[in-house]
């Protein structure tokens, strides 16, 4: 789902990239224009410069250690690895081979969490005491696959964590301490499908939580400052577009609808419609490009992600 839904749609809509090839276990999902490989095969293609790896969590480090080492950039999706170890592995062999190594944090593009970051940075909040984020889902039936079956990497604090902890560390920095609540409580489920994470900045507390068994969700985002609070419903509906078959560069891609708009309530009680800023996955593409031709910094530093990891497994 990731290549298809996610990485495919992006990457061919971004000047400077061509989808060369994929691999995969579902030959009969795979574009009919794209060559099908073995992972194999597509690693040691000298014609290809940048690998994608979009595969179950288990194989980030194993698929992206070997592109590494046949001089391949590699973009790696969420979560890094599923240890903090094989992340500083693969962080140290990318700086000795001198090549690209980022992680797909998609959601620094959200254009919900953009315009929680532009209301943090304006002010308007003061002194932000109370900041929470919640992803929540109503999914009592179990889904078949492997993020549902008790194996390294599954389970809803490696599928949503790495998005929220991210989100919390570009907001906030590094907390002080950090508390991990998670449990099993759907029937039959083999993997934890409810988490709530406490980061404590000083006297600011950030929570940060996602459940399968919410049938009316909780807000996206709240947020509760000296000077006000701004709660805000809804998922950016940027994946939502991509699975329609909507394309990235099409007009008005990203844009959310204005009743999901988020509310900022002042301190006198008075409440204003704050618009939400469009999505914009692209970005994280086109970043891509750039650095692998100008020498910028990635668009998200693997060190950050590693970060996010270790906060994860409470390391």
């Amino acid at each position: 789902m990731a290549g298809a839904v996610f990485h495919a749609p992006l990457i061919r809509d971004v000047r400077g990239l061509e989808l060369a090839a994929v691999s995969t276990s579902s030959a009969e999902k795979a574009p009919p224009d794209v060559a099908v490989l073995s992972h194999e095969a597509l690693i040691a293609d000298p014609a290809i410069e940048l690998v994608v790896i979009a595969a179950p969590n288990r194989f980030h480090f194993p698929l992206a250690q070997a592109a590494l080492l046949a001089g391949k950039h590699v973009v790696v999706d969420k979560p890094f690895t599923v240890t903090t170890a094989e992340a500083d592995e693969l962080i140290a062999l990318a700086g000795r081979e001198k090549r690209l190594l980022t992680v797909f944090q998609n959601r620094r593009w959200d254009g919900d969490f953009m315009t929680v970051q532009a209301l943090i940075q304006s002010g308007r909040l003061g002194q932000v005491m109370l900041f929470e984020a919640h992803w929540d889902r109503f999914r009592p039936a179990i889904k078949q696959g492997w993020r549902e079956a008790p194996t390294d990497g599954a389970g809803l604090l490696f599928d949503f964590g790495p998005h929220l902890v991210d989100q919390a560390l570009l907001l906030f920095g590094r907390p002080d301490s950090v508390t991990i609540d998670k449990a099993v409580q759907r029937e039959g489920a083999g993997v934890d499908d409810y988490f709530q994470i406490t980061l404590r900045f000083g006297r600011m507390r950030a929570i940060l939580s996602a459940s399968t068994l919410v049938a009316k969700a909780r807000p996206r985002f709240a947020l509760y400052g000296t000077n006000g609070a701004f709660v805000k419903y809804g998922l950016d509906p940027q994946e939502d577009m991509l699975r329609d078959g909507q394309r990235p560069s099409d007009a008005g891609f990203g844009a959310e609808a204005e009743e999901m708009h988020g509310i900022f309530t002042a301190s006198d009680g008075e409440e204003e419609k704050v618009p939400t800023r469009p999505g914009r996955y692209l970005s994280f593409y086109e970043a891509v490009v750039e650095a692998i031709r100008s020498g910028v910094p990635a668009p998200v530093d693997p060190v950050d992600a590693r970060n996010a990891l270790a906060l994860i497994l409470a390391e």
